[in-house]
């Protein structure tokens, strides 16, 4: 016998406690067990008390009426699966989130909240969620933001027949704007007939009860496979050009508080609401532009993010002491760009990634940034020239290639979630005792 548990049985005895040897294996373990192996790693039970804690907070905090709670452990677990299996992915690739952008994120967090980083931690621990594990969960969140930036969003190609198809079509729109949210049941890549019919039947089953004038928040956190299930499916204020298109034509159909039929798509079956809807100006032609070049050093598994940002500085010093930008850039950039020295001509706003554009904007002409974070990589940024550009036209074809873009991001998302999902290996415990 384990010595542990022959002193623990010991004290149990003598303290006239009467328990066994059996219930006390039994107590340990339960204490924190695994429910769930992804890949090669596992979710214990502690971590899915963890999440489903915040989850009823949140859910609590936004008055969302709480599912019944094997549901939502169930949903939670699903999310935990879902997260951990792009983790994974992320970490294979070489991705990494380092301290100091952690920082960062955090205390524009507590900013929005009209706090410091110390108010906001007080905070937090007040609510009992445990600053570590909060701060991790960040950390987790701005790796997925950059790994579906990478694999998802970076790789969407828009071609310039959509975009003359787009606005052929578009002739008339309107700037009106849709407040919708949803529910997905994703269906499994290559799924048999019968599991498709099971899913449209609990997604007939979600609608009836949508219909009957449950609360659309709950049924979201009950049904819905998708990220935002726990915000209630919301997707925020939209154009209809915006929404991916099975829902723009959905949107049409509905007035303010009215629900979808059940809806098929390639990634499975769908519902929406729409909670309301309003009118939108047009835009002035006149853009701002900015003539930029950069130097790009990705982060990979042989190239760490300290290698990547050292070889960064090493080039701006040698760039300080009169040595070519745009040489530079073809020797060492690492992005398409890298031939033309590293020249992206004339862009627009919006035409880069935020990260980008902050510090481009930031910069005088003539002048050289600092070492630049974005889901990319690294990169030193210098900034050519400014122009003010009338661009009607162009405007119109920028705003239909992002709506376009926006318009399949959302399904390719989703689509690149389920192929995921299907290749990673998942065993379920959450059962056993």
């Amino acid at each position: 016998m384990n010595k542990f548990f022959r002193i623990l049985t010991a004290l149990m005895i003598s303290c006239g406690l009467g328990v066994n040897l059996a219930q006390a294996r039994s107590q340990v373990v339960e204490a924190d067990r695994i429910v769930a192996v992804v890949g090669s790693d596992a979710i214990t039970l502690s971590e899915l008390k963890g999440r489903l804690q915040s989850a009823m907070a949140q859910l609590q905090r936004q008055g969302t009426p709480l599912p019944p709670q094997d549901v939502l452990e169930q949903q939670m677990l699903e999310r935990m699966i879902m997260d951990r299996a792009q983790l994974q992915s992320a970490r294979e690739m070489g991705l990494r989130v380092d301290d100091q952008q952690l920082d960062q994120t955090i205390a524009r967090i507590a900013g929005n909240n009209n706090m410091n980083p110390t108010q906001f931690r007080a905070a937090l621990e007040k609510d009992g969620v445990p600053y570590a594990r909060f701060r991790e969960e960040i950390r987790d969140e701005i790796l997925i933001s950059r790994l579906r930036d990478r694999e998802v969003d970076s790789r969407l190609v828009i071609s310039d027949a959509e975009i003359d198809n787009y606005l052929a079509q578009n002739a008339t729109a309107g700037g009106e704007e849709y407040q919708m949210a949803h529910i997905l049941l994703r269906a499994p890549e290559g799924a048999t007939p019968e599991q498709l019919q099971k899913l449209k039947a609990k997604a007939e089953e979600a609608l009836k009860k949508a219909q009957a004038g449950g609360n659309f928040a709950e049924l979201a956190a009950t049904y819905s496979d998708a990220p935002d299930a726990l915000q209630g499916g919301a997707l925020g204020w939209r154009t209809r050009d915006h929404l991916p298109a099975i829902f723009a034509e959905a949107a049409l159909k509905l007035q303010s508080g009215q629900v979808s039929e059940v809806l098929r798509s390639s990634n499975g079956f769908h519902i929406v609401k729409l909670l309301a809807k309003r009118g939108g100006g047009q835009v002035d032609g006149n853009v701002r532009q900015t003539h930029a070049r950069h130097i790009l050093i990705r982060v990979s598994e042989i190239v760490s993010e300290t290698e990547a940002k050292r070889r960064l500085n090493d080039l701006l010093d040698r760039i300080k002491h009169g040595e070519d930008f745009g040489e530079l850039a073809r020797l060492y950039s690492q992005d398409g760009a890298a031939p033309k020295g590293g020249d992206l001509g004339w862009v627009n706003p919006g035409d880069l990634v935020p990260e980008f554009e902050r510090a481009m904007d930031a910069l005088k002409d003539g002048e050289v940034s600092d070492v630049v974070r974005t889901p990319f990589g690294f990169h030193l940024i210098m900034v050519e020239g400014r122009r003010n550009q009338d661009m009607s036209q162009e405007k119109q074809r920028l705003a239909a290639r992002q709506a376009l873009r926006d318009r399949k991001m959302d399904e390719a998302y989703q689509d690149w979630l389920r192929q995921l999902r299907d290749k990673t290996y998942v065993e379920y415990r959450l059962e056993e005792q």
